[in-house]
């Protein structure tokens, strides 16, 4: 799934393309994604300049004069600037064509994604208003976590993957982020002292920064706007590592699941 690195890098390499154009029409060949595209879209949304796109979390908001166009890439998806012209691939399902005949192509090959319309506060729409804080803003600190997480028994990777406590800590920048931090997966959340939750938040915001230098992770379909895969991935500490030595201290990665997730980590590294 596009993490938020991935939809970052997405939303970077649309804004110089998209902002200040004009919508000309909206193309949907497949409307039933993993909620129904709304039938008015087109209506809505056609004459609308482009004023901004914002991220969410996981969704890239496309600010329009009367309202918003939120989108989520789900499982699979992606979304690419082409010339309208250039012939859909069967899991090409909605087109935005801009007046200057160029489009964001919306590609989702399992149709978990969503393309959806909010007027008003597009934050106060029901996907969104319950969103923790974001981790790249000046709100996300280690006290934010600590206080936060006090008594609770959950696993501290569990905790830091609810999107109602921080939004777009995915498992892979989970796993990472856990890494250079030195904590244990399964370590409780309520268990975890203040100090060690700096360590944690600066891990966290380091990995997700450089992921996105890196144009995110290549995750089966993803790639970004201009159709380049990311590269993060040549990056992974733990990630994927299972029974590879680790870069710091020479044991092997272990892996195990939780919540159906597989976790990978260092037990020399990370302590309980």
């Amino acid at each position: 799934m596009p993490e938020l690195p991935e939809v970052e890098t997405t939303r970077r390499g649309l804004m110089p393309h998209v902002t200040g154009h004009t919508i000309k029409q909206i193309i949907v060949r497949n409307a039933k994604l993993r909620w129904p595209i709304p039938t008015t879209l087109d209506m809505l949304a056609q004459q609308q300049t482009v004023q901004n796109l914002s991220r969410r979390g996981k969704y890239i908001l496309v600010h329009l004069n009367a309202g918003t166009i939120i989108i989520h890439l789900g499982m699979s998806g992606s979304l690419r600037i082409l010339d309208s012209s250039t012939p859909a691939g069967v899991h090409d399902h909605i087109d935005i064509v801009l007046q200057n005949n160029f489009c964001i192509r919306m590609r989702d090959p399992r149709r978990f994604g969503a393309v959806l319309w909010a007027e008003g506060d597009p934050f106060n729409h029901p996907l969104l208003v319950n969103l923790g804080v974001e981790p790249l803003t000046d709100d996300f600190s280690g006290d934010y976590l600590y206080a936060l997480s006090r008594h609770r028994r959950s696993a501290i990777k569990s905790f830091i993957m609810d999107s109602h406590h921080v939004v777009g800590v995915g498992n892979i920048y989970a796993n990472e982020a856990l890494f250079h931090a030195g904590i244990h997966p399964e370590l409780a959340a309520g268990k975890i002292s203040r100090a060690r939750y700096a360590k944690l938040a600066f891990a966290i915001r380091t990995t997700l920064e450089k992921a996105i230098i890196a144009g995110g992770s290549s995750l089966r379909d993803f790639v970004g706007s201009d159709g380049a895969a990311g590269y993060f991935q040549q990056q992974y500490f733990v990630y994927g590592r299972t029974d590879l030595t680790c870069h710091t201290c020479g044991q092997l990665i272990r892996h195990l699941r939780q919540n159906q997730r597989s976790t990978f980590y260092c037990a020399s590294c990370q302590k309980k």
